[in-house]
Parts: C-alpha cells; sequence; structure tokens
C-alpha cells in the first residue's frame, strides 16, 4: 500500500506552483497547522471537492473487555471525523488512471 508522505506533497506543490523547496514546505505546514488550530477549538474544515473534518463528541459508555467480559467504563472523549465529498467518492470509485509523474 503507498502512503502519501509530507515529502511528497512539498514536492508536489513545489512542481506545480513554482515556489522554493523551502517555501513550499512552509506553505504546506501552515496548511496543515491552520487545520490542526481550527480543529482543536472545535470548528470545522471544510474543503470544497475534498470533505469535511470535524470534531465530534462520544459520551460516557460502557464497554467490555472481550478477554474476560467484565464492563469497563469509556469516558467522553471527542473524536475526529472525515466525511469525503461526493465528488471525491465518485473519483475513489472511478477506474484506475495511469498515474504522473510515478
Amino acid at each position: 500500500m503507498n502512503t502519501l508522505t509530507r515529502a511528497q506533497l512539498t514536492e508536489a506543490i513545489y512542481a506545480a506552483v513554482g515556489l522554493s523547496r523551502n517555501e513550499s514546505a512552509d506553505l504546506l505546514e501552515l496548511t496543515l497547522t491552520r487545520m490542526a488550530d481550527a480543529l482543536t477549538s472545535g470548528k470545522s474544515v471544510k474543503i470544497s471537492g475534498f470533505g469535511t473534518f470535524s470534531v465530534r463528541q462520544k459520551g460516557r459508555r460502557v464497554g467490555r473487555n472481550p478477554k474476560t467480559g467484565v464492563e469497563v467504563p469509556i469516558l467522553p472523549r471527542r473524536v475526529l471525523v472525515f466525511r469525503p465529498s461526493q465528488m471525491l467518492r465518485d473519483a475513489v470509485n472511478a477506474p484506475p488512471r495511469p498515474s504522473v509523474g510515478q
């Protein structure tokens, strides 16, 4: 399974936009930091044509240890949720295209 890394994203920005590699890395880091800050403060991040990142509050519930069967309380927590746009879903389910540059 292939994974897209920060370095590869930086290189793609460098190739597409024409900024220096350092400026491309700074742009990517700034974007990711802004997204993380918004999510940390409870805001949603919507990227048109891609999807929406949001934080959801999960309440306290009772779980069960699968090994012993003993009930265990699960504390309330916040979880990150990603909901892909219909365009992204269609692209993922479309027949594969030959990739450029690989």
